[in-house]
């Protein structure tokens, strides 16, 4: 079972307890331009999505894990790699911190630190990519502060309570830091 440890923060992988989380988020209707999500789904269908999340990320094309605080279980957000490209050496990434409480509070920074440093040593992972709305300041300025680089603007991208949205596209292209680093690529 996979888990990444930092400081104040720990990932890992989705458990069956976490069907009322997982519920809550994929039905808040406030997040769902984030999570790109369109409409609700039921406890039946999260937990089916549960009892697959075991899969690995080569079978999925998706990792999904749980954003824990310190020692507690309960999840407080979810941090994702979707679109997995091992042939390209890309995926996507993607974070959602659910409750307001635990923003601004360096669980969002930590847990995207331990995802990317994963998914280039570990997943030998070329670059990452994120999409971001253009009004969400917070993850604009959360991926930036990770040397993701704003390399376009997907104009009217996303229709929104009747409003279309530009989205910004971030790229993240890792740069080897060692000859043995180097040489693994080849």
């Amino acid at each position: 079972m996979l888990t990444l440890k930092g400081k104040t923060v720990y990932l890992r992988a989705l458990e069956p307890n976490d069907l009322e989380f997982v519920y809550a988020v994929e039905n808040d209707e406030s997040i769902w331009q984030v999570s790109n999500t369109h409409t609700p789904y039921s406890r039946f269908l999260v937990r089916q999505y549960l009892e697959n999340a075991h899969q690995d990320i080569y079978e999925a094309k998706q990792l999904r894990l749980a954003i824990c605080k310190g020692q507690d279980f309960p999840a407080v957000g979810l941090i994702d790699l979707f679109d997995f490209d091992p042939k390209n050496n890309r995926a996507g990434i993607g974070i959602l911190i659910k409750d307001l409480v635990h923003r601004n509070s360096g669980v969002g920074s930590e847990s995207l630190e331990l995802l990317i440093q994963y998914a280039f040593a570990h997943l030998n992972l070329h670059q990452l990519y994120a999409n971001i709305d253009v009004a969400n300041q917070a993850s604009l300025a959360l991926f930036a502060n990770f040397g993701f680089e704003k390399i376009g603007i997907k104009k009217q991208w996303n229709l929104v309570r009747g409003i279309y949205h530009d989205e910004v596209l971030f790229q993240l292209v890792h740069q080897p830091t060692s000859v043995s680093e180097l040489t693994q690529q080849f």
